[in-house]
């Protein structure tokens, strides 16, 4: 299918559940572009993990009860968010460990819930992998509206945010409430997972939040330049994987998650500093006296004080 058919398609009314996926999927593409930087930074995937499969219990519910999934799912992951935020002040059990016993028991909730259901078969295979039929418009209003008040939190706490990345005992020293600040954080990520799981689904979503953060951490040394990267990888991912899924009637979750992939493995390729082709490239003949080499373990984002201002 060529450019022109698709924008076509994206134009007839009869096709109206289209313009909608590919709003949605753009938006909460850009959203966790922006909160999974963060997520990167910190090295806390397996929360982003934890609260993709703490909404589940919230879809159920509002599937059983034919609510709205966004809302169902954002409650039960704020509640599972905040009660690992809370456990995890027991510093005799690690917060990954924690983590786990989240994650599986409220998978298994949900699917006892679900399980209630008439058909719930097909029903959760849309839940896990996404689907880009049947998008009411209030879920296409609150998609928009919670993703403003996403961006609005991180834009207003990006300087703490920042700190409590870097060094969590030089935040705390500095006076930050580093405890409420993890708890907005959990829900920020949390928000940023329900509202992707209209067109990613649950088992794929944390790629959306991971995967274009990453690219773009290979492709900066500076933290604003990141947080402008990684919502463009996965804004673009959502567009040209949309494309690429209707055109070849592919899964829309899948297709989005593989060109976002292939963002990723050419930056890991080909990026300017830290792209393994560049650097062998540019890896001189002869041998390195000893000690000279840098260790490829560095910081890479030690301009971060320089691209937000200093905590006060």
């Amino acid at each position: 299918m060529s450019i022109t058919d698709f924008l076509a398609d994206l134009l007839n009314p009869d096709l109206a559940f289209l313009p909608k996926a590919l709003a949605i999927a753009v938006m909460s593409s850009i959203v966790c572009g922006v909160v999974g930087c963060y997520v990167v930074l910190r090295g806390m995937a397996f929360i982003g993990d934890a609260v993709a499969h703490a909404v589940f219990p919230g879809l159920a519910v509002a599937f059983v009860l034919q609510g709205s999934l966004v809302l169902g799912g954002a409650v039960a992951g704020v509640a599972t968010a905040l009660l690992i935020a809370i456990f995890a002040q027991n510093r005799r059990l690690k917060e990954d460990s924690l983590i786990g016993v989240f994650l599986v028991a409220t998978f298994a909730l949900g699917i006892v819930i679900i399980s209630q259901a008439p058909g719930y078969a097909g029903s959760l295979q849309q839940f896990l992998f996404g689907s880009i039929t049947g998008i009411p418009n209030r879920d296409l209003y609150l998609v928009g509206g919670t993703g403003l008040v996403i961006l609005g939190l991180v834009f207003a706490l990006h300087k703490e945010f920042v700190a409590v990345c870097l060094d969590r005992e030089m935040a705390r020293s500095l006076g930050l409430p580093v405890f409420w600040l993890d708890i907005v954080l959990y829900v920020l990520v949390t928000l940023a997972v329900v509202i992707s799981l209209q067109t990613i689904g649950n088992i794929l979503v944390l790629a959306l939040l991971i995967t274009p953060a990453a690219a773009a951490r290979l492709l900066t040394d500076r933290l604003g330049v990141m947080m402008l990267l990684a919502p463009a990888i996965g804004g673009t991912s959502a567009l040209v994987g949309l494309y690429l899924s209707w055109s070849y009637d592919t899964p829309v979750g899948g297709t989005i998650v593989l060109v976002a992939t292939a963002v990723f493995l050419a930056a890991w390729l080909l990026a300017p500093r830290h792209g393994l082709l560049i650097r062998r490239w540019r890896r001189p003949a002869a041998a390195e006296p000893a000690g000279s080499a840098r260790p490829d373990h560095r910081d890479d984002l030690a301009g971060a004080e320089e691209a937000s201002p200093a905590v006060p």
